[in-house]
């Protein structure tokens, strides 16, 4: 008889009437790593949290059997004191600590009321060792990126007495080499008798390193796969969280490739910080009309700070060399310069940077170009609710009310509301920075059509992404970078993985012009 460490029962949450779940079940066997898929919206995360007592006993049905014990948790410190310990998709470090206070922020090393610094250092080193972060624990949060932060997330759940570990997207942040090195970590807990839960819409992922996969689809549970001899094929998984089969996982794609629509020559940036460190190296970069362009690097590369700095200056100081739209040279001071050359940047970080999350969706949608729905001065809100009621059909943005906040929706939806707000400033070149990072592979499908969609108009169009798989999968030409520099310029016909991986660690630079 199978010993579970957990088992949910019947679990029903409702939101507004609209039920998130709807008599779930799941069963996790203790020592195992479970993965739990769904498209966005199927109710993976809303199930976790009911779990971790982030929402509280009473404001859900059913029941949580944890160690063969039923548990009303009415908090998160009641599951933590339980050994559950729960990483969360959305980040939640404070940007104004350092590493090693947001790792014992609320577990404070200390004797008598003191904390004592020496242990903190010491114990938070070794954490970040054991996250594979490479970063002085005096290090403020602020100064690191998204994926380093994610190790940190890691490092702060590892600082406590785990038993059943939730990760909610652990390596939507991660590069394949660091995402490899969490999965082999997971390993590592599971020979030592830690259960882990892994929700990931990275199926390669899934069905290398769970034993069970369980699928949820409309706030119901669809099935449990045994995965524990590795043999469950990607396309199984896919069809139960999209009721169909998905043949294709990129849109066909035959390009119509014109001359040099954007280019910028010898770019060089400089940290804002540090204005003696360069941090992008007299870089030559270009993209045709028509064409879907790859930017492919580790972390740390540089990739981020070049978009950045090329969109308005977003990013850097003392930056130099020339930029060039239709061979004209133009300048690009500030934001507003930048859209009106034509330019627009979709964040890495949409919650942060892509949108605003105390506004609606109409609002969101209309951000970035108000007086193209304004008349003398005034928005003209019936414009602007025809614009959004636009964008949410052309881009099958999934809500019943453009009115309700941007955070009513799933993380998939929210990408295609970030690229409505740019495409609605109509430019002419569009850089995307991770486009469908902890998105699910339905909506991933939607937005790499609207991509190919965007270049069959004649717009230039970059992606900078982790997944080497999508780099391959939807770009004509592809960049790699490593420390600031372009190290490679590939044609997709020459291009794999392995070809990518050996130009992206190179320290050699090239010149493309």
């Amino acid at each position: 008889m199978a010993d579970y460490i957990l088992e949910m029962e019947n679990i029903t949450k409702d939101f507004s009437g609209v039920k998130a779940l709807n008599d779930v079940n799941l069963k996790v066997k203790r020592g195992e790593i479970h993965s739990i898929c769904g498209e966005n919206g199927a109710g993976k995360s809303t199930l976790m949290k009911v779990l971790s007592g982030l929402y509280p006993f009473g404001q859900y049905d059913g029941k949580i059997i944890y160690n063969n014990e039923e548990m009303k948790f009415k908090n998160m410190n009641d599951s933590e004191a339980e050994g559950i310990v729960i990483i969360h998709q959305e980040l939640a470090l404070s940007p104004y600590l350092s590493i090693k206070e947001n790792i014992f922020l609320g577990n404070e090393q200390a004797t008598r009321g003191i904390i004592d610094w020496n242990a903190t250092d010491l114990k938070a080193m070794n954490l970040l060792k054991t996250v594979g972060l490479n970063l002085d624990p005096n290090t403020i949060i602020s100064e690191i990126s998204v994926g380093q932060q994610q190790l940190v997330e890691i490092a702060k759940a590892f600082s406590k007495t785990v038993k059943l570990l939730i990760l909610d997207e652990p390596t939507a942040s991660l590069n394949e080499q660091e995402s490899q090195n969490l999965l082999d970590l997971l390993e590592e807990f599971r020979h030592q008798g830690i259960t882990s839960i892994i929700i990931s819409h990275k199926l390669n992922e899934v069905t290398q390193i769970a034993d069970s996969i369980t699928i949820l689809r409309d706030g119901k549970t669809i099935q449990t796969l045994d995965n524990a001899d590795k043999k469950i094929d990607e396309n199984i998984i896919v069809k139960g969280m999209v009721g169909r089969e998905l043949t294709n996982r990129y849109p066909e794609r035959n390009p119509n490739i014109g001359e040099i629509l954007y280019e910028v020559k010898d770019w060089t940036v400089h940290h804002p910080n540090d204005k003696n460190k360069v941090v992008i190296d007299k870089v030559n970069f270009n993209i045709r009309k028509g064409e879907i362009v790859g930017i492919a690097g580790l972390m740390g590369a540089g990739r981020t700070e070049f978009a950045m700095s090329m969109f308005g200056k977003s990013y850097g100081t003392n930056i130099s060399g020339s930029m060039h739209i239709h061979g004209k040279e133009v300048t690009s001071n500030d934001v507003s310069e930048a859209i009106e050359n034509g330019l627009a940047y979709v964040s890495e970080d949409r919650k942060d940077l892509g949108l605003d999350l105390l506004m609606s969706i109409k609002n969101n949608i209309t951000l970035s170009n108000l007086h193209a729905a304004s008349n003398k001065g005034v928005v003209d809100f019936d414009q602007e609710v025809q614009v959004a009621e636009d964008y949410r059909k052309r881009m099958n943005i999934k809500t019943n009310d453009i009115e309700n906040k941007v955070t009513s929706l799933s993380g998939g939806n929210q990408q295609k509301v970030v690229i409505s707000k740019w495409l609605y400033t109509e430019p002419e070149v569009l850089f995307l920075d991770e486009p469908t990072r902890g998105i699910d592979v339905g909506a991933k499908y939607e937005i790499y059509s609207i991509i190919e969609e965007m270049s069959q108009e004649g717009k230039a169009v970059c992606i900078i992404s982790s997944e080497l798989p999508e780099i391959l999968g939807m770009c004509d030409r592809i960049y790699t970078m490593n420390e600031g520099k372009m190290t490679g310029e590939i044609l997709r016909a020459d291009a794999d993985q392995e070809v990518l991986m050996s130009k992206m660690t190179s320290l050699r630079g090239v010149n493309n012009e």
